[in-house]
């Protein structure tokens, strides 16, 4: 496996990465404990932070030098201009986000606790749904990398279908339940789903079996990422090991998101599958360092010195 993971092509519209899913500003709060049902409780630091699964990796993009293009949309609201405005100033296309007039955009509440729990109110009007027509396909086909969550799955799956006609390889960011999630998962080459999620989806406590099943569907590579316990993946020549990198973590907040711009930009960078991986992994320890989903997301030369000086954590069998 020591060859690419996937070899790149030029990119025939001057963009990278494109991106369909969600954007979000969030309301981040630092407490002592996250009180009970009932209890009242002290933020130590409250903070008003951009997010959304697909926002944050490609800022992540962005940030190691990689072009990108956002889809998504957002309501005609401060909310919505705040939660952009760091894709457009790292130079990310926005054009194609849509505005719907009179509609909230997309916000989410954060409570972290000093010793790591972490819980998230978000809300999102059904009429933010994105709807296929408002995907820019002309725009996939052209890109070298597709990238999705499981937001508007109606559009991710057009946008797929459009991508893998093209021979352009998807990658989806799955953290929660969508209709008919089981055609979206088989229409991707690079699912990525968290542990607890694999654990729902699959009904199976071990993670073997769900990149199994992940496989199974068709994609070259899945991936089962596990928090501190680093991340787990099966490719068609066999099982990826891949041990966290170990950093005294502010904010966990955005972690998978950030493993999604290393997975996209290792990709790109033409890294075999281990490679792909640890960049990844790297990107995700690295992010966590700071408040809010995007607060560490480091630049390309920053990645490559905290990969060769960085520490990692003991492997940890999920399986075991």
């Amino acid at each position: 496996m020591s060859g690419p993971l996937w070899t790149p092509r030029a990119a025939a519209g001057g963009v990278d990465v494109v991106g369909v899913g969600q954007v979000s500003l969030d309301v981040v709060c630092r407490t002592r404990a996250i009180p009970a049902p009932g209890g009242k409780g002290e933020a130590s630091e409250v903070a008003r932070c951009p997010g959304g699964q697909v926002a944050t990796a490609l800022l992540g993009c962005a940030r190691l030098g990689l072009r990108a293009r956002f889809v998504s949309a957002v309501g005609d609201d401060a909310e919505g201009r705040e939660a952009l405005a760091p894709l457009a100033a790292a130079g990310v296309d926005v054009s194609s986000v849509v505005v719907r007039p009179g509609l909230p955009s997309r916000t989410a509440q954060i409570w972290l606790e000093e010793g790591g729990g972490r819980a998230i109110l978000g809300h999102r009007d059904p009429a933010l749904t994105l709807r296929p027509q408002e995907v820019p396909l002309d725009a996939v086909r052209a890109a070298r990398v597709l990238h999705l969550d499981t937001g508007d799955p109606e559009a991710a799956r057009e946008a797929a279908r459009a991508a893998r006609a093209a021979g352009v390889p998807v990658v989806l960011d799955v953290d929660s339940p969508a209709p008919d999630l089981e055609s979206l998962v088989g229409a991707v080459d690079f699912p990525v789903v968290s542990g607890a999620f694999a654990e729902t989806f699959f009904r199976t406590s071990s993670m073997g079996e769900a990149l199994a099943g992940l496989v199974a569907g068709g994609a070259r590579m899945a991936v089962v990422t596990l928090g501190r316990d680093g991340a787990l993946a099966l490719t068609r020549e066999g099982e990826l090991r891949v041990p966290a990198f170990r950093v005294a973590a502010l904010d966990t907040t955005g972690a998978g998101d950030a493993f999604m711009a290393g997975l996209i930009w290792g990709l790109l960078e033409g890294r075999p599958a281990a490679g792909v991986l640890e960049a990844a992994a790297a990107m995700a320890a690295m992010n966590c360092r700071a408040l809010g989903a995007q607060g560490g997301l480091p630049d390309r030369a920053g990645l490559l010195a905290f990969e060769a000086d960085s520490e990692r954590e003991p492997w940890r069998d999920p399986d075991a």
